[in-house]
């Protein structure tokens, strides 16, 4: 961002809500199916079908709004009148002046609020596929219209323009994302569109100034795409300014090859849309009881469960980056009940955070199956020296695979067994014997000397084909050190 200038920053995220069924008829929210398949008279608009909301779409679009905190309320439906191939009937159902949820916050990772305006339900559109390289309509021979998508039910959540750059963006399109799957609303599956994201971007040469007029940036499939889009669309706005001439307020493109933004449409406004309440819907007017059975159903969010894992290690003395890191990590693959579940039977925190970021994190599908105590049975085989770390990363690999069983037992059947302490001190000796320069660096100290720790324990490792304890190699080094 060049200095003397601030990005005034907004998203509008759609998500994809996971409904069995579309939001105003019966047929298969399913992505990926055979195009065309999943409709019927209702989600193509024919003449005499009406629309039947979905009661589970109304829960979720509340489990978002609570997620969130935001005040839900009575909310109607009205027609939005707009003409595009991929929406049969001419017109969205959506809400418009009367949203089921306003006026919430999401809480960044470093702390900074964003506010949420409204988070209200839509149904989405079908999906139009242009022929050609750039697969843009313009130069396209022919279009292919698939309607398995209209009527699948949407949240949009529009956010207050409270972002200052666009690494803060992405930062709120990624806990959005979290929060959205803990929610159990939406899977969030960017690369097949159940999470698309629009950017409005201004920039101004100061915080005292007014906002700038801002562009829309359309459908945003990554958050990588999203932080690209942003830092080119702000730049471009203040070349135009600095230049003399004025941005124009109008709807654009991300060019994801050529890593720039271009003309869609001038903006709509709202009056553009022609809204009217939808006769065929009556106002939804969720009472107390139930807005607080969804409320039950919702378990803690992303930022709770960060904390809980952070408290953890603090208690046990501290908190590394790498290990805030790791925890961002467990949190969002969903492991963190694994973490959890080991250090209340008596695992160092540290260790089960490690061994869950690292080594469960790799096959996380399982991960997310695997018997906690079964899990907490081979940590504490590990921190009592039973296994060394490289053979309990072996008997994790089989325990994934099993989703449980007794770690004992898969240790002994592949033949690990506990080095006598005799052993190891052979073993390290002759690791010594064999390279007396190293050791004689390594016995310097400094910072390397302690890489050469490193060294030679890898050479025992080698040697005892990982039997060897980690920490009493360390501890029979520093002794022969000494």
């Amino acid at each position: 961002m060049k200095p003397g200038w601030e990005m005034v920053i907004g998203l509008e995220v759609h998500c994809e809500l996971k409904t069995a069924t579309k939001l105003f008829c019966g047929c298969p929210n399913m992505f990926g199916d055979e195009p065309n398949t999943n409709v019927c008279p209702v989600c193509l608009g024919l003449p005499g079908s009406l629309p039947v909301l979905n009661q589970k779409a109304v829960e979720l679009a509340m489990a978002i709004g609570t997620a969130l905190d935001c005040e839900i309320r009575s909310s109607t439906f009205h027609r939005k009148n707009y003409f595009y191939p991929d929406q049969a009937k001419d017109y969205q159902i959506s809400q418009y002046d009367e949203p089921i949820n306003v006026n919430g916050h999401l809480d960044l990772p470093d702390g900074t609020q964003v506010g949420i305006e409204r988070a209200h339900m839509e149904e989405d559109t079908g999906k139009t596929s242009h022929s050609g390289i750039s697969g843009r309509i313009h130069g396209a021979a022919y279009s292919l219209v698939d309607y398995n998508r209209s009527g699948v039910p949407l949240v949009e959540i529009v956010s207050a323009p409270d972002m200052r750059s666009s690494a803060q963006a992405r930062a709120y399109a990624t806990e959005l994302r979290a929060v959205l799957v803990a929610s159990g609303a939406s899977d969030g599956k960017m690369e097949e569109g159940s999470m698309r994201v629009d950017a409005n971007v201004s920039v101004r040469r100061s915080s005292d100034d007014p906002f700038g007029t801002r562009c829309e940036i359309k459908n945003l499939n990554s958050v990588r795409s999203l932080g690209r889009a942003i830092e080119f669309e702000a730049e471009r706005q203040i070349v135009l300014i600095e230049s003399g001439e004025r941005v124009v307020q109008q709807t654009r493109h991300w060019d994801e090859d050529a890593g720039r933004t271009v003309t869609l449409r001038s903006k709509e406004d709202a009056y553009d849309y022609r809204y009217f309440l939808e006769p065929d819907l009556v106002p939804l007017v969720p009472d107390a009881e139930w807005i607080g059975a969804v409320a039950d159903t919702l378990g803690l969010m992303p930022a709770k469960r960060r904390s809980r894992l952070i408290e953890l290690l603090e208690d046990a003395g501290g908190v590394t980056d790498a290990q805030v890191d790791q925890v961002a990590t467990v949190v969002d693959l969903g492991l963190d009940e694994l973490v959890i579940a080991a250090a209340a039977g008596g695992v160092a925190s540290s260790l089960a955070l490690t061994r869950t970021a690292n080594e469960a994190a790799t096959d996380a599908d399982r991960a997310r199956r695997l018997d906690p105590v079964s899990y907490t049975a081979l940590l504490t085989m590990e921190a009592g020296g039973s296994l060394s770390a490289t053979q309990a990363k072996a008997v994790l690999a089989d325990l994934l695979v099993a989703g449980g069983g007794d770690p004992a037992a898969i240790a002994k059947a592949k033949g690990f067994e506990v080095m006598s302490e005799d052993s190891l001190t052979s073993v390290i000796a002759d690791a010594v014997a064999a390279h007396p320069d190293e050791w004689a660096r390594y016995c310097e100290g400094g910072e390397k000397g302690d890489k050469l720790a490193g060294f030679f324990t890898g050479l025992v490792m080698k040697a005892t084909r990982g039997q060897a304890n980690g920490k009493a190699v360390a501890a029979e080094l520093h002794r022969l050190r000494a």
